[in-house]
């Protein structure tokens, strides 16, 4: 079967592409844990919040979209559990289980398994519903984060609003226009 034959097909992602094999599974997981890993460490400090600008969010909802929501989750997961750990891999080379921006690890791992149970209905093929998508994984990463934040630190549910939302939304609407390029251009290419 030719890459455009299979790419035709319902309920594929993107990383259903490639031969099946539990190596191949375990190498995504893997690659998709390492991935939000270093896009985590383009950070941008937000003045006033403890919570930074990085490339981790985009990560995780390219990761969920590409590998799907099983693979998505473990990858998100894997982030999550080894960062907990000890492993300096979340935002400004952080780790461990008392920081207030975990929620939004969290999030993000709820969210990876959403956007990869839409791409496998073909959410990420055309740019309206890849900016869907990319919106509803966003949301869904700031509804645990930002309650988080506000019980971690402290303040109220407004002030963790204005610390741990607002500053982003121009950010994440730049982030959802390269998910927006990115996705339906990948599929497009593989249909050739």
């Amino acid at each position: 079967m030719s890459i455009a034959a299979a790419t035709t097909r319902p309920g594929q992602v993107l990383a259903d592409l490639l031969p099946a094999s539990r190596v191949k599974d375990a190498a995504l997981v893997l690659g998709g844990a390492a991935l939000t890993g270093i896009a985590a460490q383009i950070a941008v400090p937000v003045p006033g919040s403890p919570v930074p600008v990085t490339g981790q969010t985009f990560a995780a909802l390219l990761v969920g979209t590409a590998l799907g929501a099983r693979r998505g989750f473990l990858s998100l997961a894997l982030y999550a559990l080894v960062g907990m750990a000890g492993m300096p891999w979340f935002a400004q080379a952080k780790s461990g289980a008392a920081l207030p921006t975990l929620g939004y690890i969290l999030g993000m791992l709820l969210a990876a398994t959403v956007v990869g149970a839409l791409a496998r209905r073909g959410a990420d093929r055309s740019v309206l519903r890849t900016a869907g998508t990319m919106v509803l994984g966003s949301a869904i990463i700031y509804a645990v984060g930002v309650p988080y934040l506000a019980a971690a630190t402290g303040m109220s549910l407004t002030q963790a609003v204005a610390a741990g939302l607002t500053p982003f939304l121009i950010g994440d609407a730049l982030k959802a226009a390269l998910a927006m390029g990115a996705l339906p251009t990948a599929w497009k290419l593989l249909d050739r």
